[in-house]
């Protein structure tokens, strides 16, 4: 009985909080308002990003797809007005790829220090 008092308690504490927890919606626009899907593209394009795909999530777009850099982002957009409202950077580290086929990432711009121990088309060595 006094663990049923407790959870009673606690659900009647949270009473419109609860509530407010469970909304997830981040992009409050109604449909009319929206911007075509051609309009999100042709954003990420100006942005340099390469999108994969194009959804709506929360009430906002959500793109997937790639930074300039190569890097994996999942950014979310305001529908009306195209305004990044939240950006992500996926990292490799899940086993969420499906079996897609990705293209690897480009190399970066650093040289190796010019130590000796890393020479362009051989082993390096160790000493």
């Amino acid at each position: 009985m006094k663990r049923y008092l407790i959870a009673i308690t606690l659900i009647g504490g949270l009473g419109g909080a609860g509530i407010a927890l469970a909304d997830d919606d981040d992009c409050r626009v109604p449909m009319a308002d929206w911007q075509p899907r051609e309009a999100v593209q042709k954003m990420a394009e100006a942005q340099g990003w390469t999108v994969r795909r194009i959804k709506t999530d929360d009430g906002c777009y959500e793109i997937d797809g790639r930074d300039a850099q190569g890097r994996e982002i999942e950014v979310k957009v305001d529908p009306a007005t195209l305004a990044i409202v939240d950006m992500e950077y996926e990292d490799n580290d899940h086993d969420d790829n499906r079996g897609h086929n990705k293209p690897a990432l480009p190399a970066g711009s650093v040289q190796p220090p010019a130590n000796g121990l890393f020479t362009p088309g051989t082993k390096p060595v160790v000493q």
